[in-house]
């Protein structure tokens, strides 16, 4: 996860202003900004806008970033972030998202119905459960790499999928998945 030669050297000419490596940054990592949006908050439209919020978060701090961290992991907590305050600007909690396909309207076929479900429930998770899951299972992160960008231990990015996971057998076993 660490940056090559000329990564860093577009890094740095963005935080010294220049425009053009500050776009090629953006046309680099938009998609990954959008796909982590996406995955907060499950919802097209949202996440459309928590990623223009976090590009314009990124052109005013960009000059923060210290090469401490992969750029890539400092860009995830970046975007989680946005995506956080966004929710909050909207008076809304986490089990209050939109979810662009509520269970009850998912495609035919029991499949996937569930897999509606489970989304839908991974969506009402605590932030931090929800966001572990998200940089372990859907960005294939390790759960040190997860640590770095939630700042936090690698233990306690552990604890969170675990206790999801407690959560997601709890849900699967209580006959929800059947209707």
């Amino acid at each position: 996860m660490t940056e090559t030669a000329e990564e860093t050297e577009r890094i740095r000419r963005a935080q010294n202003g220049d425009r053009a490596a500050f776009e090629s940054l953006l046309q680099t990592h938009y998609d990954v900004m959008y796909r982590i949006a996406f995955k907060w908050c499950g919802n097209q439209a949202d996440a459309e806008d928590i990623t223009q919020n976090a590009c314009v978060k990124l052109a005013r701090s960009i000059d923060s970033f210290r090469f401490e961290s992969a750029f890539v992991s400092w860009l995830y907590r970046l975007v989680i972030n946005t995506a956080k305050d966004w929710v909050r600007s909207r008076g809304q909690g986490t089990a209050e998202l939109t979810v662009e396909h509520e269970p009850t309207e998912a495609p035919a076929g029991e499949a996937k119905v569930f897999a509606s479900q489970v989304l839908a429930f991974i969506r009402r998770l605590p932030e931090k459960e929800r966001e572990a899951l998200c940089l372990v299972f859907s960005e294939g992160m390790s759960h040190r790499e997860a640590a770095v960008v939630m700042d936090c231990k690698e233990s306690t990015v552990s604890w969170y999928i675990h206790e999801a996971r407690k959560k997601l057998q709890s849900f699967q076993s209580s006959g929800r998945r059947h209707g």
